[in-house]
């Protein structure tokens, strides 16, 4: 019986290395895109792969996307929720327009979608829904407390869900990688520049070090860390197994961050400002 599975924001990096996994290990893929020419890269890979235009943050997107779903299917096995940006900024001067973006994007966007897959799913006997969080949902990474709050967010509003939905065969899992070679890096990069643009001068004046070594460090995780193949390989597994876990953390930096995250926070607060003072100089 063939499986369907949709994956959000699977243009590049970890999103498009999962659907090529997953159609190789013989799954139907819905890919999220939100431009033609991603369309035409993705369906070209494999004939498992369907892509469909699906912007998180838009309901006539999603409704239109989940219309087109249901032209080859009733039934969805599992959801990825993988779209998702990294914004930045201090805390004292941080937009709230940038906070509802982050929000919009990360959690908003992905309740969205779940939403609207649920129906599809009330059926099956094993249905999944996979988040793809990360080691910063355990929040003690300082100036990207956006993203750190949004995945938490993320993993705590589908833990209601797992808990309320009379659905007893629906499975919702946790995936929080340490740092992963991804465009999201570039992407996050390009956001950030925009939003420090309007930084005010006191702001950028009081901050000025901690900013630079800020956007240094994001260019630099372009090229280390986890490879995308890495997660996708740990989301096929998990698709394959009878009782996956409700959590799974990759990489060793996700590690350190969860055994860390586990300390009274006076302790985690001291370690990481002395880290970044340290790490800045």
């Amino acid at each position: 019986m063939e499986k369907y599975i949709l994956i959000t924001g699977a243009s590049s990096g970890l999103g498009k290395e999962t659907a090529v996994k997953l159609a190789q290990d013989g799954y139907k893929v819905f890919a999220g895109v939100r431009k033609a020419e991603d369309k035409e890269a993705l369906e070209a890979i494999s004939h498992n792969i369907t892509a469909v235009f699906l912007d998180v943050t838009c309901e006539e997107s999603i409704n239109s996307a989940f219309e087109q779903i249901s032209q080859k299917t009733n039934s969805l096995f599992a959801l990825v929720n993988n779209a998702g940006v990294a914004l930045a900024g201090p805390v004292e001067y941080i937009t709230i327009d940038i906070l509802k973006k982050q929000f919009d994007i990360n959690v908003f966007g992905a309740i969205r979608v779940a939403q609207k897959a649920l129906p599809f799913m009330k059926d099956s006997d094993d249905s999944r829904i996979i988040n793809i969080s990360s080691m910063s949902s355990y929040g003690i990474f300082p100036f990207i407390s956006p993203y750190c709050v949004s995945k938490r967010a993320l993993d705590m509003f589908f833990n209601s869900l797992y808990i309320e939905c009379k659905m007893p065969n629906l499975k919702i899992i946790s995936i929080k990688p340490g740092v992963v070679k991804t465009p999201i890096w570039n992407k996050s990069l390009a956001e950030c520049e925009k939003n420090l643009e309007h930084l005010c001068e006191e702001g950028k004046k009081k901050y000025e070090r901690e900013i630079d070594f800020l956007m240094a460090n994001a260019g630099k995780n372009n090229d280390k860390g986890l490879e995308p193949s890495d997660i996708a390989n740990l989301i096929s597994k998990i698709l394959k197994e009878k009782n996956p876990k409700l959590s799974y953390n990759i990489g060793n930096d996700s590690y350190f961050a969860r055994a860390l995250s586990v300390f009274p926070q006076r302790i985690v607060n001291f370690l990481v400002k002395y880290g970044l003072k340290k790490r800045i100089g």
